[in-house]
């Protein structure tokens, strides 16, 4: 039962966000800024970010030269290389809004482990440099020696990413959140939607048993979305993640890509993180469920003593996973879903890089 009092003051707002992770937040923030006025909200279904925004790896990075690659036989160079650009931008973009230091960002090298597998994309990486650089403004790649104590009979060479750095995803959030909350805007936790109807001239979102209304709602749910809206076109994708013990005397700082960017690691607090191994289960891992898949950790583990540690020893101290979202195509989906609901979502992956940009298109998607 509400009262008089709720009703007129409380359950009003200008816009609703779902989803308080990287895009729900820098859209709520970017509608502050176009105007300061308006009465922004966003609801998170859980109590802390749902998905990827908090459970990623940290890795402000624009793809890998096995990556990029393999996206140029899905797409036409000129679409790689505008999604190479939105990468760009919202790097930029995030590290304007909350500073380097205030989120642990550094540039301490990014590298891709080569095998004799990915040997054949050597021979294209000054075509890729060449496609490349009039985003980036130099060469994006090149070879170096195996120098981190790799496993020589998997690492033939390094390929070096000149324009690629590592961030802290917990400080990156609380910043996100804190400058959310001092432009005015209101986050509400765990408040999973139940309903949302666009009625023409605004939207009611109905939360439990109370209904909120708006002038409009940006869905920013990604793999989330199709619980809300089950017609919208995108696929979960889980990411399973794992960290050792300390290891003293670790070889290498930075960021590191295998397989087409499908594992990826780096040194943190004197500790490895490493996630991936999607591809080895894709049906599996299509899901919302946030399980660990026995089979990956295991073979992450494998790789680890193996490949990238084999002279070391350590433990496994933490084991998570989160979930992402992949369509038929790299490129986010950000669109009108109806005259008043805005969709930005499916960020394949990339929510660090472009979850920002994506949230200011957004915002503007929804002023139009």
């Amino acid at each position: 039962m509400l009262s008089f009092w709720e009703k007129q003051h409380l359950l009003q707002y200008d816009y609703i966000i779902a989803g308080s992770g990287i895009v729900g937040l820098s859209a709520a923030i970017s509608l502050k800024e176009l105007q300061p006025h308006a009465r922004v909200l966003v609801l998170e279904k859980e109590i802390l970010p749902t998905g990827a925004s908090t459970k990623n790896a940290g890795f402000a990075c624009i793809g890998s030269l096995t990556e990029l690659l393999a996206d140029l036989k899905l797409m036409p160079a000129t679409e790689v290389v505008a999604l190479l650009q939105l990468r760009r931008n919202g790097l930029q973009l995030l590290r304007q809004r909350i500073g380097d230091a205030n989120m642990d960002y550094r540039e301490r090298g990014s590298y891709e482990l080569i095998s004799d597998a990915e040997e054949p994309a050597l021979k294209r990486m000054e075509e890729v440099n060449s496609l490349l650089q009039p985003v980036l403004g130099g060469p994006a790649f090149k070879q170096i020696n195996n120098r981190f104590g790799f496993n020589p009979q998997y690492v033939k060479t390094l390929v070096q990413n000149n324009y690629e750095g590592e961030l802290n995803t917990g400080k990156m959030m609380r910043c996100l959140i804190d400058i959310a909350i001092s432009k005015g805007v209101e986050i509400k936790t765990g408040c999973p939607i139940n309903n949302i109807e666009d009625t023409g001239v605004g939207v009611h979102v109905t939360v439990k048993d109370i209904t909120f209304h708006c002038r409009g709602l940006a869905i920013c749910t990604n793999a989330f979305t199709r619980e809300l809206l089950p017609d919208v076109p995108l696929q979960p994708g889980r990411g399973q993640v794992l960290m050792t013990s300390v290891i003293p005397n670790l070889p290498f700082r930075g960021i590191f890509h295998m397989e087409e960017g499908y594992y990826y690691f780096r040194e943190l607090q004197g500790r490895v993180l490493f996630g991936g191994g999607r591809n080895l289960d894709f049906a599996t891992e299509a899901t919302t469920e946030f399980d660990l898949n026995q089979q990956i950790q295991q073979q992450l583990e494998n790789r680890l003593h193996n490949i990238i540690l084999p002279a070391h020893s350590f433990t496994i101290t933490e084991r998570w996973t989160g979930i992402m979202a992949f369509g038929d195509t790299r490129k986010p989906l950000i669109r009108k879903y109806s005259p008043n609901i805005a969709l930005g979502v499916r960020m394949g992956g990339m929510g660090v890089a472009i979850g920002s940009i994506v949230g200011e298109q957004l915002a503007n998607l929804l002023l139009q």
